[in-house]
Formats: structure tokens, sequence, C-alpha cells
């Protein structure tokens, strides 16, 4: 899992995603604090306010309306309006209880039109009901894993693991220019040498996505670019441009505007997304342990090892992805190892 609010800054929107280099990280921590990431929450766990409202015996949980006869109460407000998700994301508060209850009474008018055709006697309906069922079981379950992972101490630890792998990492701010050719790349180079604005020559010249930024990369770790470019990048001096640099998406040219020791965040500013971490971390270990004593009988190919069973597109026990378990954030997808690439430059070169 990774952190939307990073321990040192994500890298920038505006680079070149295809900079960026693909090898993995070698420990779970540090991936938490480096790479991009969302958190968010499945629209198949509950609310908290619907959680609040079903869970407490005492809790306030009044009806707010009936249709046909059927007592609808904030708790069912609740659950309908995680189910409608992002549609709601940018309607005032007003019209968002309207817009919920009216979802809500639709679905309850429907589906009794739908009893009276014994549309849930099918087979089929059946069956798509007991997996509704095994599925929010999974994901109730899941959740309540969650609670003895989430303690202060545990949280403290992650954090101070993370920090402890950044200390001293240097980060370097570049801009670049990203052309075809050597002879094109020696031409800008010549023109920068010449007093032209490496920023203006970017936006003009650089086949860079980036390039409407004026080639600017924002701050990144050795490890998050191509080895090709890291290794001139960092051998640079501030104000320093190099000269063209060969690397699988072209050639380019490197100005370093700053150098520093990678800045670490306050604890609070991360509590959220070390949360997430050690709830995927916990939600795993489970999955992982009944696994163990599962018997998944494939009749349709080859067995596979007991606790190991095959999962259409993944490697045989390969864990599920977290992003298909309910109530847990959506997972980065990790990026596959990079190739080796040919040698690095040795020579950035000097203005």
């Amino acid at each position: 899992m990774t952190f939307s609010a990073p321990l040192a800054a994500a890298p920038s929107a505006r680079a070149a995603p295809f900079l960026r280099c693909t090898r993995l990280l070698s420990t779970a921590a540090l991936m938490l604090f480096i790479l991009p990431a969302t958190v968010g929450c499945s629209q198949q766990a509950p609310s908290s306010s619907a959680t609040a409202a079903s869970s407490s015996p005492s809790g306030p949980d009044p009806v707010v309306a009936k249709v046909n006869g059927i007592e609808v109460r904030e708790s069912d407000l609740a659950i309908a309006a995680d189910d409608l998700g992002q549609e709601l994301q940018n309607a005032p508060p007003e019209m968002r209880r309207e817009h919920v209850l009216s979802y809500l009474a639709d679905i309850i008018i429907i589906s009794q039109a739908g009893e009276q055709k014994k549309l849930g006697d099918a087979s089929d309906f059946k069956q798509r009901l007991a997996f509704m069922r095994s599925k929010l079981l999974m994901g109730a379950m899941m959740q309540s894993q969650v609670k003895g992972s989430l303690t202060e101490e545990a949280m403290r630890q992650t954090y101070d693991e993370a920090v402890k792998s950044m200390a001293g990492q240097e980060e370097v701010r570049a801009r670049h220019i990203l052309v075809e050719s050597e002879d094109e790349a020696k031409a800008l180079v010549e023109q920068i040498k010449g007093g032209a604005d490496f920023a203006a020559l970017a936006k003009e010249k650089s086949k860079d996505p980036g390039s409407s930024e004026g080639g600017d990369l924002g701050y990144f770790t050795k490890e998050q670019m191509v080895p090709e470019f890291s290794e001139v990048a960092f051998k640079m001096y501030a104000g320093q441009v190099s000269n063209p640099v060969k690397s699988q998406f072209g050639w380019h040219i490197i100005k370093v505007e700053d150098k520093r020791n990678k800045p670490i965040p306050e604890f609070e500013r991360v509590k959220d997304q070390i949360e997430a971490f050690l709830t995927r971390k916990a939600q795993n270990e489970f999955v992982g342990k009944l696994r163990q004593s599962a018997k998944v009988e494939r009749l349709d190919r080859p067995a596979t090892p007991a606790g190991m069973p095959n999962i259409p597109g993944l490697p045989p026990g390969m864990m599920i992805p977290p992003g298909m378990m309910p109530g847990a954030p959506p997972a980065e997808t990790a990026p596959p190892s990079a190739e080796t690439p040919p040698a690095a430059p040795t020579d950035p070169g000097a203005k």
C-alpha cells in the first residue's frame, strides 16, 4: 500500500510517467512513502454513519420515510449513499439527501413489483443472492480482522521503520527536454549555451507530456527514474545542463534545479495512510492463513497444491488483489522489474 500524502513529496504529476524507474523497492515500509497512490474505501464497505446507526442499540436511527408501508431509517439512507458512491460527491447536502431517498424509494417500489412477479424464486436470482451474501460476509470478516492491528504502537513502528530507511536519501529537482535524435539534442544544447531559456525550449521542442511545465520533473530520488537518466542527474550540480543523454525513450537534455535530502513529514500527516497500509497487511495475512487450510478442488483443470487456488489472471497462490477486498483501499499496482538498460553516461557535461 502507498500513501496519498507521502512521507516525502510524491513525484510531481508533471513528470514524464515513462521516466519513472520500474524497479521494485526493497521494503514494504519504504514503498509506503515514495509511490503515488490514492487511498479510498470500497463502495461495499458500510459508511461510518451506517455502522454507528446499526451497531449501537441506543444510537438514534429514526424512521425518515415510509414507502408502500416499508420503513426507511437513517441507517438505510447511509447504506444507499455508500452504494451511490461518487455520484453524490459534488451534490449539495440537501440535494444529496433527497437524491438518496428517491433512489432508495425506487429500489423498494421496483423490488416489490419483482416480488409480485415472483422473480425472487428464480434459480439464477437465488444464486446471485447467495453470492452477494457471501461477498458481504467476506467484507464484514475482513473489517473485523483490522481492529487489533491498528494500534498506536503498530502505527508508530511502521512510521519509524519507513523514516529510518529514508535517512539521508538525496533528491534532485530537474527539468529535461526529450527529443528523437542526438543531432537535435546537440543543437538544443548549443542554443542553451548561447543563452536560450531552457523552460521555453522544453515547451517548444520536448516530446515529453510534461513539456507544458517547462520540462519540470519535480523532486525525485535516484530509484524513481530510469538508471541512465538518474546516473547523470545525480552527478550534476544545481544550475548545470547536461550533454545529450540517451535512454530507451530518446535523447534527454537535463538541467538540475536543486538538490536536497528527502524531507520527512510528521507522523500526523501520514497517519491515515499508515492505517491503510496496516489494514491491507492484516487482511492479506488473514487470507493467507485461511488458504493454508482451505481445500480447493479444480474440476476444469489439473489440481493445484493445497491452499494455493488458481485465480483467473493471477499466478497460483497469489493473494487476492487488495482492491477486490470489500472495505480495503484500492491498491497501487506494483510495476514490473526493469530490464537491464545500456550503460549510463558518465560525463553529464556543463553549461
